[in-house]
């Protein structure tokens, strides 16, 4: 039994957050009598909050190094500007705008990430710098004011859903999403098979293993989360478009941080950069690297958010920054770097996408939405520096 007990305390960390989003979810799905759960809700909820994720994916590379990056919402409304004025004013196409955008959002981050990794000037300075500069030119380009509509395969990114190609499917009357269901039947073998392959290798490699029984429970959950978040999906209008792109994120920067050398020098990098560069890896081209990556994610993050506004704004990505750092340190990351994980940094955002939801639904004033929100990050940075504590004990 003590063997058990200290098997769940070391995946405490990785699992703890997922538990207290479960919570959340059934705390407010109580107190708005199941408003939180319709599908509608919890379409708008992904859509509401997908640029944060989107953001939170690229800052967590860079908290990962034991920095943050202050610019990306002023790289939000800066990209915005750009992409208003090449596809509404100059007409472009809308495949060739964006693709310019992302060209843009890299050169930013290029810009930003060669101060900071090869004149060693503080990512805190360099990307509040940033953020001063590119809000301003957002400003200037767009002339303090807001510039649309843009065109309808550009809003499609943001606001269109994947076509039903196996045709509907009528189950107790309802007209349910048949490619969604597939989509989500598929997605959950995945996750069993991905699950028995981790097992094995860990017990290749004589690592401690999760009882059997708590593993099967674990893998049930999994599944049953994965079939019921599919089913309200399918109830709806099926899969948002901008989800397909979310899921794309997360399993590619999940694979680098997790299976690449490159994944393995930035957390080398973050955690002991000085150790990192005695072993070989070449850290200022790593930070470089990573720098480079959040501006074309926060170029990305921009084209999602004026698509969804259908306008480019000056005002565009106020508060970004600190909504995805937040999202990176409640999903675990660690203030001092080389600690965090890519579906840590989503489920944080996610939470924080729930806390906002529910007390929305709930009428509470925007004034306690953002001092709750606060004393959540508080508390989650105090519970990463007492586990620390704990462990260094």
């Amino acid at each position: 039994m003590n063997r058990v007990f200290d098997i769940l305390k070391k995946n405490f960390r990785q699992y703890g957050m997922i538990i207290a989003l479960v919570v959340a979810m059934v705390f407010f799905g109580v107190l708005t009598n199941g408003v939180l759960f319709r599908p509608v809700n919890l379409t708008n909820l992904v859509l509401q909050n997908s640029y944060v994720l989107i953001l939170a994916v690229g800052m967590m590379l860079c908290i990962l190094t034991g920095n943050i990056d202050l610019s990306v919402g002023s790289v939000v409304a800066f990209v915005g500007a750009v992409s208003a004025m090449l596809m509404v004013d100059a007409q472009m196409n809308p495949f060739a705008a964006m693709l310019l955008a992302l060209l843009i959002g890299g050169a930013i981050g290029a810009w930003q990430g060669f101060w900071i990794a090869f004149f060693h000037i503080p990512a805190f300075i360099v990307t509040l710098s940033g953020m001063l500069v590119f809000r301003g030119l957002a400003q200037v380009l767009l002339k303090g004011q807001s510039k649309g509509p843009f065109p309808v395969v550009f809003q499609s990114l943001s606001s269109g859903y994947i076509p039903d190609l196996l045709g509907g499917i009528s189950i107790g009357g309802a007209n349910l999403h048949g490619l969604t269901l597939l989509i989500g039947l598929i997605i959950s073998v995945l996750i069993v098979i991905s699950e028995m392959r981790k097992r094995k290798k860990q017990k290749e490699y004589n690592f401690d293993l999760l009882p059997p029984g708590i593993w099967t429970a674990k893998v049930i959950c999994l599944v049953a989360v994965m079939m019921t978040f599919s089913l309200v999906f399918a109830v709806y209008r099926g899969i948002p478009n901008i989800l397909v792109l979310l899921g794309v994120l997360i399993l590619l920067y999940h694979f680098i941080t997790s299976q690449t050398i490159q994944g393995r020098h930035i957390y080398a990098l973050g955690g002991n950069a000085k150790a990192a560069k005695l072993s070989g890896v070449k850290t200022e081209q790593v930070m470089f690297w990573v720098y480079t990556n959040m501006g074309i994610i926060a170029a990305l993050a921009g084209m999602v958010f004026a698509a969804r506004l259908n306008v480019a704004t000056p005002k565009a990505g106020q508060n970004f920054e600190l909504d995805a750092i937040a999202a990176c340190y409640i999903g675990g990351a660690s203030t001092t770097g080389g600690i965090g994980t890519i579906i840590g940094a989503i489920v944080g955002g996610l939470f924080m996408g729930v806390l906002n939801n529910g007390m929305s639904i709930m009428g509470v004033s925007i004034d306690w939405q953002q001092a709750i929100k606060g004393f959540v990050l508080l508390g989650a940075v105090t519970f990463d520096l007492y586990s620390k504590t704990r462990n260094t004990a």
